[in-house]
Parts: structure tokens; sequence; C-alpha cells
């Protein structure tokens, strides 16, 4: 299990008790928060974003199981962790059947404490896993690779660096397929929320009239087919960085409310009355031009200004053609089996070069994914590449007579083995003498 920062709540009304557990079981990756009573403690859990509660069942203004019963209804995500004394165990049974995690009896043991305390966070945080897997919620590797050198890509990587350790909305622009995940992925991991996961969301695959629900979480019984509390988008990502993309599919009554999100930091879920803070860090990308969309009414106007406070906008690939060697070099290196070494010939290198790349950086990956399937001996011709793509870089021209390709194809094995005659030959399945007859056939030097 990834170890993620998270905050614990303590709830006794012994004052030393307060100070022990608060001194003892904090440590780099736990936050302890106390509380005296049970008011104190439901403001807190308004206010801090708690994954395990430690409660005690003996509390001055409510009995254990009815604040118990309070927690479980404001923070069903979290585990709570019962205190009792020695006439109290028929208490702590039944409150492990009102949704307890486990109980602790006094005078405890801190050790034993400490992991039981671990143990309720590993069950959250496994649960929030198969909730976002269940929910579709897309949380791939972080560690990325920005691949370019480029004037315009090297000015996206120092906006990236500059960005990465703010706070602030980050909003990514450019065509299909340039790449504005790796992006996102990219100032995630340059940021202080890097140890957490990024939690990413296609707008698009949002259903119209669940696109709320998704986002903010909902209680059970707030509309039809609602047959259990739900928590959102916003509470996978709390304390890391959520990633909206095509958030110009966002419906525009649900952008309002994301706006005041970004403006309090603060949500309701679907039937909630109260306000819950949360800690999230926004990225968003789009294909659109949003300030576009705005005049036309389909994107709301404010949350497109505090959305664009810092944009970042990736060239498409045909304007950045230098860096195609430096990709195809490093998909031929993290899509090919290992130990296996592939050679683009200067014929199908010359023909990338030429081609416009409509679909950009994700049309170049499939179109090397596609090479390297009909790549013979690992040597990639301009015959492993698409019709289209052939066609459209040697502008049009009809097709090559067989005599034609062939002098092509033995043009291209030569310059692959470095003019090396019998490795060619070997490589067409010739023998050297008949490679010889080919030359002066087709006037090779």
């Amino acid at each position: 299990m990834r170890q993620e920062h998270y905050a614990v709540l303590v709830i006794d009304d012994e004052e030393p008790i307060r100070r022990l557990l608060q001194k003892e079981l904090s440590n780099s990756h736990r936050e302890i928060h106390v509380a005296a009573d049970a008011a104190t403690a439901l403001a807190l859990m308004h206010v801090h974003w708690f994954e395990v509660v430690l409660m005690d069942l003996r509390l001055p203004d409510v009995a254990g199981l009815d604040l118990l019963i309070q927690v479980r209804e404001s923070i069903p995500h979290a585990e709570v962790i019962m205190i009792t004394g020695h006439g109290d165990v028929d208490v702590a049974v039944e409150a492990m059947k009102l949704g307890a995690y486990d109980f602790i009896r006094k005078p405890f043991h801190l050790d034993r404490l400490d992991l039981l305390v671990e143990k309720a966070h590993q069950r959250v945080w496994l649960a929030r896993e198969n909730d976002r897997l269940r929910h579709g919620v897309e949380s791939g590797p972080d560690s990325v690779r920005f691949i370019g050198h480029s004037s315009s890509i090297s000015e996206v990587q120092f906006l990236i660096n500059k960005v990465a350790p703010a706070r602030i909305p980050v909003l990514i622009t450019g065509e299909s397929g340039v790449g504005k995940e790796i992006v996102a992925r990219a100032i995630h991991s340059g940021s202080p929320l890097a140890a957490n996961r990024m939690v990413t969301k296609n707008c698009a695959s949002f259903q119209k009239e669940l696109a709320r629900s998704e986002l903010f979480g909902h209680l059970k019984g707030t509309f039809t087919g609602a047959d259990a509390t739900r928590e959102g988008l916003l509470s996978f990502a709390h304390g890391s960085t959520l990633f909206l993309d095509e958030i110009g599919e966002l419906p525009l009554d649900v952008q309002a409310s994301l706006l005041r999100v970004l403006e309090t930091g603060s949500f309701r879920r679907l039937g909630e009355k109260e306000e819950r803070n949360v800690s999230v860090r926004f990225l968003f990308a789009t294909n659109r031009r949003l300030q576009e969309e705005v005049e036309a009414g389909r994107f709301n106007e404010a949350f497109f200004h505090r959305i664009n406070a810092f944009n970042i906008h990736l060239p498409p690939l045909k304007e950045r053609m230098e860096d195609i060697p430096l990709l195809v070099d490093y998909f031929l290196s993290a899509l090919g089996p290992e130990h296996t070494r592939y050679r683009v010939v200067t014929g199908a290198m010359n023909c990338m070069l030429r081609y416009n790349w409509p679909g950009n950086v994700r049309e170049l990956r499939n179109t090397i994914e596609r090479a390297m399937i009909l790549a013979e001996n690992g040597i990639i011709t301009e015959r492993c590449l698409p019709r289209d793509l052939q066609e459209a870089a040697d502008g049009g021209e009809k097709a090559l007579t067989l005599d034609a390709v062939e002098k092509q194809h033995i043009l291209e094995l030569l310059d692959a083995f470095g003019g090396n005659r019998q490795q060619t030959a070997e490589a067409l399945g010739i023998s050297r003498k008949t490679l010889y007859r080919r030359l002066l056939r087709y006037n090779i030097g």
C-alpha cells in the first residue's frame, strides 16, 4: 500500500489521554487532531478530512453510540475505533454492529493502538481504491517523461517547472492527441502532492444528469437509484491532484458549483446540509476554444477566468517536427519487447518528418507500434508505415512500379546496414551474387 498522508481525530474527555495520543500517534504521514466532546468533534469534521476516528464511549455531552451514528453519517468513508473501559465491552460489541471498525480497552498499549490505527487506514485506502475502480476513475502511473527539445516544448517544460510547486488551477489546452495528460502528470509529479496518487477523469464520460453526483457524491435516497451513500471525485482526490480532462463537456450548472469549490475550498454532497472542506489541486484540459464557448453561452464565464489563471498550451506535432526523432526513439524503447533493438531507416524517418500528423503524438505512437509489428529483423522501412502516411508524405504521387518498390527497399536496407552488402542480401533472402545483379540493374553504386 502507498504510504499517504492522512488525519486522525481523537475524541476523549480526559486531557492527559488526548495529549498522550496526539504526541505518540503522530508521525511523518499521520496527523492527529483532538476533541474533548462531541460538539467540538462534529465541528472539526466539517473543517478537516479524517480517515480514522478514535472515540471514547463515555463522553460528557452525548452517548458514545449516538455519536458513532453521527460520525458514520457525517464521514462514512472513515473507520471508527472505540476506546472502552472494563465495563463497556458489551456496548463496544454493539458499536461494531453499528459500523465501528474495532475497539480497544483502557489501559491500552500504544504499540497495539498504533498498529490498529494503521490497519484502519489501510482499510479506508482499499475501500477508496475499490470505489475509484467502480466509478471508472483513472489513476495511472504518476511518474512521467516529457519528450522534446524544440523551443515550444522547452517553453512548456519551463512553465511546468514554475507552476508545479504552486496550488493554483492550471488549464492545459491543445489539439486532441498532443499529450495534455502527460503535462498534467508532470505538474503533479513536480508538486508537493506527488506522494499521493493523482485522480484523473474525462468529463466526456459523465452521464449529464449524474455529473454533479460523480463530482460531489451523494447521500443515500437523494434521488432515484441512490441506494447507498457515495463519495465523489472530490473525496477521492482530497490531499492530492484532480485532473479533469475535456472540461468543456461539463454541464453549465455543474461548472458553477465547481467554481464555488475553487473559491471556497468547500462543497456539499447531494442531499447534505452541511458543507465540508476539501484540499484538492485542480488541473483542467480541453481541446476546445473556451473563450469562444463563453461567447456562445456554452461555458460559464466566471469559471473560465478562474481556471484560466495559468494556461499551458501544447502545440500540435506539426509545429515541432524536430521532436519527432526523439519521440520515435522513446516509443521504440517503451513499446518494444525487451532485448529487441529497432532501427528506422532514413527513408522512413524522412517520410515521418514530411507528414502533417493530424492525430499528433497519439497518432505517431500508434504508427510506431504498427511499424514494429511489420519490421523485418528490427528494421523499420517505409513499407512498415501506413499507406495514407506514405501517400501524404510523397505528395500523393501514383503508386510506384514493382521495380521502383524493390529498388527503394534495397536502398533502405543498405542504409540500415551501413552499406554492408552481405547483411543486406541476407535480409532480402537472396544470395550476394543476386544482390549485385539487382544493384547493376537499378544503377545503385
